[in-house]
């Protein structure tokens, strides 16, 4: 069959065939980054209006685009509903800006590690994907100079606010030095922003698009991680030189996102019902970290070291014993165990052996023990594998 040359490079999701694995119900699964399901707020349909059945806008609902302005406007991101366009998750936003910016060969920033999903879109493209390497407050600035200085990338995708997969919060110091550092190199700017209303500690930060003078940007958010994945709303918001190239790449990709889904959204967003359930959300996420946390130190505290997050809904752990983590799979899940390996969160995954993501917001606390014990068991015995 004659496909297209695109499709040599078109990698599955190793995350999807995990979560496939881990469907059977007695498998303790770490993997995916699953919303607990007690938390899905109940919907209401009433009042619903018939039109909202038929055809819409491809910018999305008018009252919504302006909702998600004045939202964005108090995070200090200053934009107008002309700005906004309500697209199929914010995975999306990924796909719009791979078709505006990547040809093959063209050079993109990211952090390492980063988001699987923007790996692939970005390779899918032809990309040639550079990484700078995160540290705790945020990616190494003299490595971001450089690359910048060096490379030009088309942009820069960053995910500030509890990173996925590290939960890696920036410092506010990081945050000027990474907006004048794009300002200084007329770079663009992609940030992704899922999980910054998941805080912990109660800490906010302007997103770094907000601190920008001259590059241009797209900031993107969801609303999968608060309300429910399965809506399958997420937004864009584009500096003005963007927004009407991102449009029309949007309507040759479809016509516009699911307006049943835009509908539920106008319901809650802007509204007291919403910042109590966003409350409610952070308090029970914020017991079952210090949970993981807890049985991390049992089970882990000889074998990994990790950040506690500050919100999120990852713990990202470093082997003190480096061992490619992805041949611990097929022994966890005989073991019942999902996790998520972290070598393909890097555009190199080879040169970067030792390090897992463990999602703590979806499994039952009842068998968190178990199987957090179990995933050491297979890490030690695979440690004296290699030793022997």
């Amino acid at each position: 069959m004659a496909f297209s040359e695109r499709v040599t490079r078109l990698k599955s999701s190793l995350i999807r065939e995990i979560l496939a694995a881990a469907q059977r119900p007695q498998v303790m699964s770490f993997a995916g980054g699953l919303p607990a399901e007690a938390m899905l707020p109940a919907l209401s349909w009433e009042g619903m209006p018939l039109n909202i059945g038929q055809y819409g806008m491809s910018e999305g609902e008018p009252h919504l685009r302006e909702l998600l302005a004045a939202e964005a406007r108090t995070l200090g991101v200053p934009c107008q509903a002309s700005q906004v366009m309500v697209v199929s998750g914010s995975q999306q936003t990924l796909d719009l800006a791979a078709k505006l910016y990547i040809d093959k060969g063209t050079k993109v920033l990211l952090e390492g590690p980063t988001y699987l999903a923007a790996l692939q879109i970005f390779q899918l493209f032809g990309a040639d994907c550079l990484t700078v390497q995160l540290e705790a407050d945020g990616p190494n600035l003299g490595a971001l100079r450089a690359n910048l200085e060096r490379h030009r990338p088309a942009f820069i995708y960053l995910i500030p606010t509890f990173q996925n997969p590290s939960a890696v919060r920036y410092s506010e110091a990081k945050r000027a030095a990474v907006a004048a550092l794009l300002d200084e190199f007329g770079v663009t700017l992609i940030e992704d922003e899922p999980y910054r209303e998941l805080t912990f500690d109660g800490a906010s930060a302007q997103p770094i698009a907000g601190r920008l003078k001259k590059a241009s940007w797209i900031y993107t958010g969801t609303v999968s991680k608060t309300l429910l994945p399965g809506l399958r709303v997420g937004y864009l918001i584009a500096s003005p030189d963007l927004f009407p190239h991102l449009l029309k790449l949007k309507q040759s990709a479809d016509l516009h996102t699911n307006r049943v889904g835009q509908w539920q959204a106008m319901q809650w967003i802007g509204t007291q019902k919403y910042q109590q359930h966003l409350a409610q959300l952070r308090s029970f996420y914020r017991e079952r970290r210090d949970a993981f946390q807890a049985a991390l130190e049992r089970h882990f505290g000889d074998l990994a070291d990790w950040q506690v997050p500050q919100g999120g809904l990852f713990f990202w752990l470093t082997l003190k014993h480096k061992l490619d983590t992805r041949t611990l799979l097929a022994q966890a899940l005989d073991q019942d165990v999902a996790f998520m390996p972290g070598e393909p969160f890097f555009s190199e995954p080879d040169q970067h052996h030792g390090s897992l993501r463990l999602n703590f917001s979806h499994i039952d606390p009842a068998r968190l023990d178990e199987g957090l014990k179990r995933l050491a068991a297979v890490v030690r015995q695979a440690q004296h594998a290699q030793a022997a």
